[in-house]
């Protein structure tokens, strides 16, 4: 019965492919036919139809923002906004969950010990990932592994470094979390790829307004301690010292908004909530710009400035800033740049100017001193502008009865320090890839600073004859 089936269908097959026509066409034909039928199953896969149909299909890439008038869409949008970023808080570990990551990770530590840091293997590093939790399942890849893994000879990592990496992506996202609250005008045009940043592209607009910064920092001062001997009527003040150092340094466009990402990416927000610490050494805080005494010592001094009392500082008043020794050329000009209420200058301009003049090698700083030297707006200075501004030194050395230096001999000498791709101009770009800009800056515009540059191999000699003496005594 099986053997008659086989023979039948054999004879059905041959009967077929014997009166089946031959196909004549060429390569070309086939594979243009193999075309189309792949573009048209291919179409309809993808649920598209014709080509003038197309249009329908393409997803919405652009959605408008709320006007003014809208209420009831900024509400919606701003209350989206706080669900979103809860269900980001949420997704983060809590004191208890870092808790138990770090029981574990001593639970599974693999000897010997690596002086007094306990390590972990790979696979124990595996076995921790699989108990830890979904919300630690990020932190456990083989990426974060070879990351912390430096020369152990068992190709271990430090449990404490991975312990430390981990509470550092969680304070990120934490204070990411945090500053967004904050950003209320909302655009959301960030489109980086990395991912603190991207989780937060529907958030808002990605950057901080002035007003912005100072209401979080406004809110930040009660969880600071080092903060708690401040007044409140100092507050106001305080706010605005503070944003004025984020603001110069990451915003050198003067747009009135900073990025977000740029904001967890430097030092500036570290310094600040190092205030948290109580124990907080002296040392530490006058270093601090945002520390209590630094805010006070830079009040004080443009109080101190304020001889008429008035809230505002003329030129007059301004020259007597620091060791009283900045040139009248230079201050005519930051008074000439800088925006000024009938010709005073206010709180909020001066901090820029203190920041400039207290950080001269941060590109930054330097970007301010550059447009006040350079006069003609031509992006660059000349033999003329560095003759400018030094002829008020050798003027200043003729007051205090000290012999002028020539200016030749230091012209010469800043164009051998700055080394200008035009031996004719320096830039700015010149000034900060010569790492120079602060010596060169303070010859032209200080006294002080010149006579500092000037004995500068008699200033050293010193030092190294203090450091010996200091041996000498122990």
């Amino acid at each position: 019965m099986a053997n008659g089936e086989v023979v039948h269908w054999k004879e059905l097959l041959k009967r077929r492919l014997a009166s089946s026509k031959k196909d004549e066409r060429t390569e070309e034909e086939k594979k243009a036919e193999e075309t189309a039928l792949f573009s048209k199953y291919y179409t309809e896969w993808r649920g598209g139809g014709s080509n003038r149909e197309n249009y329908k299909n393409i997803p919405r890439f652009y959605y408008r923002l709320p006007a003014e008038d809208e209420v009831l869409l900024q509400k919606l949008r701003e209350e989206s906004r706080a669900v979103f970023l809860q269900r980001k808080s949420r997704e983060l570990l809590d004191n208890e969950e870092l808790q138990n990551l770090w029981f574990l990770l001593d639970k599974h530590q693999v000897p010997p010990m690596t002086g007094e840091e306990a390590m972990i293997s790979y696979d124990s590093f595996l076995k921790v990932g699989e108990k830890a939790g979904v919300k630690c399942k990020q932190f456990f890849t083989a990426r974060v592994y070879a990351k912390l893994l430096h020369n152990d000879p068992y190709g271990r990592i430090s449990i404490m470094q991975f312990f430390n990496y981990v509470m550092r992506k969680v304070w990120l996202h934490q204070t990411r979390i945090g500053l967004s609250l904050y950003d209320v005008a909302g655009q959301g045009y960030l489109r980086e790829s990395v991912s603190i940043v991207s989780l937060y592209e529907e958030a808002g607009q990605g950057y901080l307004r002035e007003s912005d910064l100072e209401n979080y920092i406004l809110e930040l001062i009660p969880t600071l301690p080092q903060l708690d001997g401040l007044e409140k009527s100092f507050y106001s003040f305080y706010v605005c010292t503070a944003v004025r150092k984020f603001f110069f340094f990451l915003d050198p466009l003067r747009t009135g908004k900073i990025k977000i990402q740029d904001i967890l990416a430097c030092s500036f927000l570290d310094d600040l909530l190092e205030l948290r610490d109580e124990e907080l050494s002296k040392e530490s805080q006058e270093s601090n710009w945002f520390s209590a005494p630094s805010a006070l010592r830079v009040y004080g001094q443009y109080l101190n400035l304020d001889k008429d009392h008035n809230g505002m500082l003329s030129k007059e008043e301004l020259c007597r800033y620091g060791t009283g020794t900045l040139t009248g050329v230079f201050l005519d000009r930051v008074y000439q740049e800088c925006l000024t209420y009938d010709g005073e200058m206010d709180y909020k301009t001066y901090l820029d100017f203190v920041l400039a003049l207290e950080n001269r090698k941060e590109p930054a700083a330097l970007q301010y001193i550059f447009k006040l030297l350079d006069m003609e707006n031509k992006g660059y200075l000349n033999v003329f502008a560095l003759n400018y501004f030094f002829r008020a030194i050798q003027e200043q050395m003729k007051i205090h009865g000290q012999e002028p230096v020539s200016f030749q001999d230091v012209k010469d000498e800043i164009f051998d320090m700055v080394k200008p791709k035009d031996p004719c101009k320096i830039t700015l770009q010149d000034l900060v890839n010569s790492s120079q800009g602060d010596t060169v800056t303070s010859i032209l515009i200080d006294l002080n600073g010149f006579w500092t540059y000037e004995n500068r191999e008699v200033l050293v000699a010193n030092d190294n004859d203090n450091s010996t003496a200091d041996l000498d005594d122990t």
